[in-house]
């Protein structure tokens, strides 16, 4: 027996590590955070993930002539690491107007590349579906499906979020909460799955209504005991993700490795430019802050497994074999090019701020 097909019947435990990442990634999409950031900023964020998408979907069709899969893979473009900025920023004690941007870019940027997601990977099956049954899937029904989803999924997530904050607001036991905690993403992503809607939108806005309710105590009281076993999830999360990779496809999808790269790269660089033009941002965040977003890793490889999954549901169900092959090119593909990111990203990032002169002397 493969290895792949051994790891199949855990793919349940993929999902349930996906919907606490999500939640995680929900928590920290504060509004009041969002108002404090300033137009500039806010135009950034826009213009950098729909500059990596666009750039990226254009890169790989030119290269592939494959439609479904270069939106799947512009989709992948727009995530980001927080993790990896976070811990130069923290280890070169950074400060200064572009450590402030960096903060709020790859805080918000993974948020709406899940949207972009959802979206993306609605209308590739649309087009996927629409070639296996010999017709050209209609612009309306193919945009409408993703809304669709989306809008379920946002719902569905909201009104748990709502029924947790109900249920944890009394509590005080760090093991209480983190019960109901667990069974609010079991819940979310176990409704997800059999309504097909997007696991990952829908614990998304379970964290976003959290952190959006106004009870400081309770975001607190919630994210603590979280961030204690988050290590934990991400190491499962990560051996899962690594068990799906097959080594004998990375020489195949180089080229489409190395496009991926370029377009995604400047796509985040231009786009911090281009966004740069509609608000009032600072010479050195206009001209340093695209080199400090390039880091990839968690969100990118979750979306790339989630949508292995659902392509490989969609060939299963039409008679897709083109389906399987994108998710495996896009896992694939997606795990191999964040090693990249995440060796280029931070030193990148390293010398975006010392070239803006927020790193103190005796931290360079």
């Amino acid at each position: 027996m493969s290895l792949s097909a051994s790891i199949c019947p855990l793919s349940f435990l993929t999902e349930i590590a996906l919907g606490f990442v999500a939640f995680t990634i929900g928590s920290e999409l504060s509004l009041s955070s969002l108002k404090r950031l300033g137009s500039g900023i806010i135009y950034i964020i826009f213009a950098e993930s729909f500059g990596a998408f666009f750039l990226v979907v254009a890169a790989v069709y030119l290269l592939t002539r494959d439609l479904p899969l270069s939106i799947i893979f512009g989709a992948m473009a727009p995530a980001s690491a927080p993790a990896g900025t976070v811990a130069v920023i923290q280890e070169c004690k950074a400060k200064g107007s572009l450590t402030k941007a960096l903060y709020a870019v790859v805080g918000f940027d993974d948020g709406l590349a899940i949207i972009i997601f959802g979206f993306g990977a609605s209308f590739a099956k649309s087009l996927l579906i629409g070639e296996a049954s010999g017709t050209t899937a209609s612009v309306l029904p193919t945009l409408w499906t993703p809304i669709v989803e989306i809008g379920l999924s946002l719902v569905t997530g909201g009104i748990i979020g709502l029924l947790f904050c109900k249920l944890v607001f009394r509590l005080q036991k760090s093991r209480d909460i983190l019960i109901i905690l667990f069974g609010a993403v079991l819940l979310a992503t176990g409704l997800s799955i059999r309504w097909h809607l997007s696991l990952i939108l829908t614990n998304m806005m379970v964290g976003f209504v959290l952190v959006n309710s106004r009870r400081e105590s309770l975001v607190q009281r919630v994210m603590a005991p979280l961030l204690e076993i988050m290590p934990l999830v991400f190491l499962l999360f990560f051996c899962l993700a690594g068990a799906n990779l097959k080594l004998s496809a990375i020489p195949a999808l180089g080229s489409l490795g190395a496009v991926y790269i370029l377009g995604r790269s400047a796509g985040k660089i231009g786009g911090v430019r281009l966004g740069s033009l509609f608000g009032p941002v600072e010479e050195k965040v206009k001209k340093y802050l695209g080199m400090g977003i390039l880091s990839q890793a968690g969100v990118a490889i979750g979306l790339s497994l989630i949508a292995k999954h659902e392509f490989a549901q969609l060939d299963a169900q039409y008679n897709l074999p083109h389906a399987s092959i994108i998710g495996v090119a896009v896992l694939t593909t997606i795990t191999t090019t964040c090693v990249f990111f995440e060796i280029i990203g931070p030193i990148l990032t390293k010398f975006a701020l010392k070239k803006a002169g927020e790193i103190p002397h005796e931290a360079s």
